[in-house]
């Protein structure tokens, strides 16, 4: 499998419009462009789903993804302090948005 990306759309109405969503790389295919194109193909689904806003979550030592979802445009809006353990150690992971136009 190259890449996956799973997206969840809000199911009360005051949520209907956000879309939470899972991505991943394999790693052979890193740095090719993967990343970009299940993006724009996951605006398109939202465009048709009447979604305008894409939230995910990334481990905030996991600078390639970071660099990815801010090259897509999306942006930090917080900080959830250890919400992974990891191999016995604990990692903080970024709240990241998007707002489509």
């Amino acid at each position: 499998m190259i890449g996956y990306l799973i997206a969840v759309g809000g199911s009360v109405k005051r949520t209907k419009h956000s879309a939470y969503i899972v991505i991943g790389i394999s790693g052979q295919y890193r740095g090719q462009g993967v990343g970009t194109a299940l993006f724009r193909r996951v605006e398109e689904w939202a465009g048709n789903h009447d979604i305008s806003r894409l939230e995910l979550t990334v481990v905030t030592t996991n600078e390639a993804g970071v660099a990815l979802y801010k090259k897509s445009g999306f942006e930090i809006e917080g900080i959830k302090k250890n919400s992974l353990m990891i191999d016995g150690a604990y990692y903080d992971e970024y709240y990241m948005a998007k707002v489509l136009s």
